[in-house]
């Protein structure tokens, strides 16, 4: 059924949000000083891509570097791509179809605001559910 859902997914809004999320993540790689936002932009991307059977989770040892640079991330693209996910998962919900898809939207964008300091894991594995 996941399988089902994110090939759904990819043809309805995954390929656009995770070519918005590249998009992020190579203005920031250009920027020598934002390497570390485009990395985190390119791993949303791969979740934007295929987000059925994944969940997030809080790194605990993430600390005050992290918090900092969600600030920064907000400011520069996270409210960006968050309005992006809101005008899609919008979209989306104005079919009968779609309105899993687009509660699935409005889910991801806590991660594209703030995605440092989150782990991207399967939904199987014992540690998802923390």
């Amino acid at each position: 059924m996941k399988f089902i859902l994110n090939i759904l997914w990819l043809v309805l809004c995954g390929f656009w949000m995770a070519l918005g999320y590249v998009l992020a993540g190579v203005i920031c790689c250009i920027l020598i000083i934002t390497i570390p936002f485009g990395i985190a932009s390119f791993r949303i991307a791969g979740y934007a891509l295929w987000p059925f059977g994944r969940t997030t989770v809080e790194r605990h040892d993430a600390g005050a570097g992290s918090v900092i640079g969600n600030i920064v991330w907000i400011i520069f693209a996270g409210w960006w791509l968050a309005l992006g996910h809101v005008i899609t998962g919008i979209a989306l919900c104005v079919t009968i179809i779609g309105i899993p898809f687009g509660i699935a939207n409005f889910k991801m964008i806590p991660i594209s605001l703030v995605p440092l300091g989150r782990e991207i894991v399967p939904t199987d594995q014992p540690f998802a559910t923390r």
